[in-house]
């Protein structure tokens, strides 16, 4: 199911702000700042449209505090539709695309799309696999590193990221400084359940991994094996693709600061993508939901 962009949330303010506390206080209203409970009150008048008054600290709060929203000028139908947008686009969807269709500036387009990636960004972090499934981990290069040149041969210059796609289910990613056999190891380790099947290719960065998973199946690309029955790393390849044709289609460069922030972004479409049941109004829900307890200031990312 795709979302309808004459969906009054997304021209509405207090449509908006009704649905967002829908969203966020399903239960009823709890305060933020102290945690209580069914003890705000709803204040009233033009200048505080949305403002509630809590019964117990007698602080005063809005459904955006808290949040990734908390301290934007920009108004809440705005941040709904940039989420739905960003949600829904496969590739992403660039600041400047935002800055157009939203009537914001380039520079507040830029942040909000950061702030949208941190409410994508998962708290889930139970190990991957498990009970004899499958998680494919491969490694790839983007982009250049700050301050490096471009070299022949090798890849040092580049950004080096390392995802984990567990078949059939979710993708989790990290960029990191230098993608050898101790740093790749312990991304693995910490994020993969010992027992499981974990595919790779014939690298040398997995290395002594069939003595802590159940078992550890390789490919060789370099005598051109693509598939040996299930053994395969063509769902982590095939994710590597929308990423990479997303960074140079969509995005075009990204600076090491920001690139686990997009990783985060790419995660998230993947491991809810529609073949597992997600349609883009579930996605732009969990996004809302994703986006309670986290903050990001623009001195953080710029």
């Amino acid at each position: 199911m795709t979302c309808d962009l004459t969906n009054p949330i997304f021209t509405n303010e207090a449509s908006a702000i009704e649905h967002l506390e829908a969203s966020r206080w399903s239960q009823g209203v709890t305060c933020p700042l102290c945690g209580s409970a069914d003890k705000a009150k709803k204040m009233g008048g033009k200048t505080q449209a949305g403002m509630f008054l809590c019964g117990d600290c007698r602080g005063k709060f809005t459904v955006r505090t808290g949040t990734v929203f908390e301290r934007s000028h920009i108004p809440l139908h705005k941040w709904l539709l940039a989420t739905h947008l960003m949600a829904s686009s496969k590739k992403g969807i660039s600041a400047h695309q935002l800055h157009r269709m939203l009537g914001i500036t380039y520079k507040s387009a830029w942040f909000m799309a950061h702030r949208i990636r941190e409410a994508m960004a998962p708290a889930d972090s139970a190990p991957m696999g498990g009970n004899g499934g499958i998680v494919e981990a491969d490694e790839t290069y983007i982009g250049r590193k700050k301050g490096r040149t471009v070299k022949r041969g090798g890849a040092h210059h580049k950004m080096a990221v390392v995802s984990l796609v567990e078949r059939g289910g979710k993708a989790r990613s990290f960029y990191v400084e230098r993608a050898d056999q101790r740093t790749v190891a312990d991304i693995v380790s910490a994020n993969v359940a010992p027992d499981t099947r974990l595919h790779t290719d014939e690298s040398r960065l997995y290395a002594g991994a069939d003595k802590v998973y159940a078992a550890h199946e390789t490919i060789n690309h370099g005598n051109s094996e693509y598939a040996r029955g299930d053994v395969t790393t063509n769902s982590v390849e095939g994710f590597f693709s929308i990423f990479k044709r997303g960074m140079k289609g969509t995005y075009h460069h990204c600076g090491e600061q920001h690139l686990q922030r997009y990783l985060a972004e790419f995660d998230f479409r993947y491991s809810t993508r529609t073949k597992l049941g997600w349609s883009d109004i579930g996605r732009a829900a969990s996004i809302i939901k994703g986006a309670e307890g986290k903050r990001l200031t623009y001195r953080q990312v710029s």
